[in-house]
């Protein structure tokens, strides 16, 4: 048995420790002038005081009784002693605050006592890695996209699933209440009531409350009506129960395997308000008034956390179906969104990274880099997604990926068909014999390479190339290839969200031309970029945004709709805010 310090924190209560000298263990160091001490363990099991030349440390397992929270590491609670931690403290320094990069361990201490509280021996890399997980949102965690969703938002969406949709009032109808009896007293008969039901369940409202690092407090309020029949000595009637009821329970994520998230509710408690009784006979005596309180106050947390935890388990399956979820791009492939860690809440949002795997049609995958971003703040929105560049570039590859095709150098496929035949014409060289005079020309337009998008603040561009070229088929059935030109073109891109998609538009910002080949000689092109930007904004523009019509789909998170969403284009970034 130990003697219990005053100083030591109560029910888990932090104390900042005086910034004049360095944060102790109230409970198991403490200094009595400015030298170092050790602590020696006594055989009554109060620590003795020995000034020496190091810092503090303590031998033996002497368990700091502040660190309630010991077991929640995975550790054995038994096994924390003080420690010499003159490296947490170079790392943490005196005022407290710990990070990732110091001793991890120090953290799962509710003390928080920096220079003497290890949590566990030894401490286990999967905890340390998970817990710095929980400290560090977005931060290590490699993704395509992220978002954070607002605790109104949370509300609304929670309150739709288990209210809106009749989801609680079914499983409370499905609670199967025990009877009551009262003791048999020496001169009157028990009281017993029996069948007793839920009538109906009114007035539900609910709200959460983001726990950092945890998950959230759900808190639930209804109206219960419940009836039976009541049995006072030889006279039988109906009786009718009517109270409020608020549960509240902490919702929390377990686990994280193959783009699912494991969740329980825990720490459930229950709250009974006023409980009216009514019986036919208006006869009703404090004491059953008393019997069917006591009752349900003891019963109903039984009977409601299990109804609480059945739905919230539903609503989970439901919710995270959309985190999960593979959408068409077109007609060419498919995009996959998943999960890539569990959500993180912190004091204003719930944040998830998201990855969207991209593939072909023919199965094969079109690769991103990912990389680590910081969220734009919410603000007072909903709901904020970001996409990153590179993410939405694999999809332009699989969006605006066009088959070559071949049209007529001629007016009726192009405006300026016979302004460039004719600067092609002046082009060939003097006394060339294989130049053709009069034979029509065609033109065979194919993209080479995967497009690349770059955002900048309040800016979208696509770079991408294509071939063009420019041939004549002779009689005999052979090719002269007149042209072999690349064009590097910069596309303007116009955003916007319409049906749950991100939707581009595109218009030419800059042509650079160069040129291939040509099996005649030709060796100057620049008198036929006006032409051919011409043949570019006429004949590929439209169908580059005939390709992207359908857009890029986004995964409806949490069913929070996308109507009349903001977007906002920052370096690397697009963000898309409700």
């Amino acid at each position: 048995m130990s003697t219990a310090n005053p100083a030591a924190p109560q029910g888990g209560e932090i104390r900042s420790p005086p910034t004049h000298r360095p944060p102790v263990c109230p409970v198991c160091c403490t200094h009595s002038d400015s030298s170092p001490k050790r602590w020696f363990p006594s055989s009554t099991g109060i620590p003795q005081v020995t000034a020496v030349g190091t810092f503090l440390r303590q031998r033996g397992k002497k368990q700091c009784p502040a660190a309630w929270q010991l077991g929640v590491a995975g550790g054995d609670a038994g096994g924390a002693h003080c420690w010499d931690a003159t490296a947490a403290r170079k790392s943490a320094g005196d005022s407290g605050a710990v990070s990732c990069s110091a001793i991890p361990v120090l953290l799962h201490c509710s003390c928080h006592c920096l220079p003497c509280c290890r949590t566990m021996k030894p401490l286990k890399l999967f905890g340390m890695v998970v817990f710095c997980g929980l400290l560090s949102p977005t931060q290590g965690v490699l993704s395509g996209l992220s978002c954070a969703i607002s605790p109104r938002a949370m509300q609304q969406v929670l309150s739709d699933a288990i209210i809106q949709t009749g989801l609680l009032e079914k499983h409370l109808q499905g609670m199967a209440l025990p009877n009551i009896m009262s003791d048999r007293g020496l001169l009157s008969s028990p009281t017993i009531i029996t069948g007793l039901h839920l009538e109906r369940s009114w007035l539900p409202t609910l709200s959460i409350a983001l726990l950092p690092g945890i998950g959230m407090q759900l808190v639930v309020t209804v109206h219960l009506d419940l009836s039976g029949n009541c049995l006072m000595g030889i006279l039988s009637e109906v009786i009718a129960i009517s109270l409020d009821v608020t549960i509240t329970s902490n919702i929390k994520s377990t686990s994280f395997e193959l783009g699912t998230v494991h969740v329980t509710v825990d720490d459930c408690f229950c709250i009974l308000g006023a409980v009216k009784i009514k019986l036919i006979s208006g006869l009703l005596s404090l004491s059953v008034h008393d019997m069917v309180f006591s009752h349900l106050t003891a019963t109903l947390p039984g009977l409601l956390c299990p109804v609480m935890d059945a739905v919230s388990e539903i609503v989970n399956v439901q919710l995270l179906s959309t985190l999960n979820v593979v959408m068409p791009v077109g007609l060419k492939g498919m995009v996959h969104y998943h999960l890539v860690g569990p959500p993180f809440t912190s004091g204003s949002s719930l944040m998830m990274d998201l990855d969207g795997t991209v593939q072909q049609m023919g199965g094969s995958i079109i690769p991103h880099d990912s990389y680590a971003s910081t969220l734009p703040p919410l603000l007072d929105g909903l709901l904020v997604i970001i996409l990153r560049q590179s993410f939405l570039s694999s999809l332009l590859a699989l969006l605006l990926h066009i088959q070559p095709y071949t049209f007529p150098c001629s007016s009726e496929a192009f405006s300026g068909a016979n302004q460039l035949r004719d600067s092609i014409t002046d082009l060939y060289p003097t006394g060339c014999t294989s130049c053709p005079a009069a034979s029509p020309l065609s033109i065979r337009v194919e993209c080479v390479g995967n497009p690349i998008l770059l955002l900048e603040p309040n800016k979208a561009t696509v770079e991408l190339s294509v071939l063009l070229q420019v041939f004549v088929k002779r009689p005999d059935g052979s090719v002269i290839i007149l042209l072999l030109l690349k064009a590097d073109l910069s596309l303007n891109v116009r955003l916007s969200i319409s049906r749950g998609s991100l939707m581009l538009a595109f218009s030419l910002s800059r042509v650079s031309l160069f040129l291939e080949s040509s099996d005649i000689g030709i060796s100057e092109i620049s008198n036929l970029k006006p032409h051919l930007t011409k043949l570019l904004v006429e004949i590929y523009l439209p169908r580059l945004n005939a390709v992207a019509a359908d857009g890029i789909p986004l995964p409806d998170v949490f069913g929070i709709t996308l109507m009349g969403a903001e977007l906002q284009i920052l370096l690397g970034l697009l963000a898309i805010s409700v």
